[in-house]
């Protein structure tokens, strides 16, 4: 089995981390092929950035050339997973959605530890349009940018535990997510802190594509994920001129 992670920014070293946290959940047999898009922010924390994401994540996974059994896209938030199952006839797999529907198993609500505070609007939309919003407690901020978690592991970690801790005494949350890809590897610290289960989106993700693929499941086609028309794009995609 082929899985791809896709990055949603274009930071290789992000991606390389993505990659060593899937390879760690991965079955034997399972090969995890970690993908960096080729244009793109460093960063993605706002509504531009998503977008250009997700545009970034289709056509780096259109050009990849051998075959792959799914997708899981390694991103928080909203960067176009529905594009994605429009053109793919395999599973594909969002860490956010993975993270919140696996923390459901575990307890009655959960919480989000993410970044920065403008990327909560983004992570509540993507619950909210994924029907896992329900038995969200909270989405809470830890005041630090993406790239801070490589600059300042010491203090992303303590950032994090902190808001995960409070999630956990102030929301009434009973399972935390780790609401950026970024945050992969730190789930042991996360849960000494707090006492209750931890879930990294990456490891999740991993997980459940693995279960749609043995089980010969994927996207349906009948309506809302059909195949894009055939049609004309105008300039598309872009050439340097």
């Amino acid at each position: 089995m082929r899985i791809l992670v896709v990055n949603v920014n274009t930071t290789a070293s992000i991606t390389e981390a993505i990659g060593e946290q899937a390879a760690s959940a991965a079955s034997p047999g399972t090969e995890i092929v970690p993908l960096t898009p080729a244009f793109g922010a460093e960063s993605v924390e706002g509504n531009y950035e998503s977008y250009l994401a997700a545009i970034a994540v289709m056509e780096t996974v259109k050009a990849y050339p051998e075959p792959f059994d799914a997708v899981i896209q390694a991103g928080y938030g909203e960067h176009g997973r529905e594009g994605l199952q429009e053109l793919l006839d395999v599973p594909v797999v969002d860490i956010t959605e993975a993270a919140a529907s696996t923390a459901q198993f575990l307890g009655r609500t959960y919480s989000v530890v993410t970044s920065l505070d403008r990327t909560v609007p983004l992570i509540e939309d993507r619950l909210h349009t994924a029907g896992l919003s329900a038995r969200c407690a909270s989405v809470r901020a830890s005041g630090l940018a993406v790239l801070d978690l490589e600059r300042d592991p010491k203090e992303a970690v303590e950032a994090i535990a902190e808001q995960s801790a409070r999630a956990v005494e102030d929301d009434r949350a009973e399972v935390i997510c780790l609401g950026c890809g970024g945050m992969s590897g730190l789930t042991e610290r996360v849960r000494e802190r707090t006492g209750v289960p931890v879930i990294d989106g990456v490891t999740a993700a991993v997980t459940v594509a693995e279960s749609l693929v043995r089980l010969g499941l994927t996207t349906s086609k009948v309506r809302t994920y059909a195949p894009p028309r055939a049609k004309a794009f105008a300039n598309w995609p872009p050439r340097a001129s």
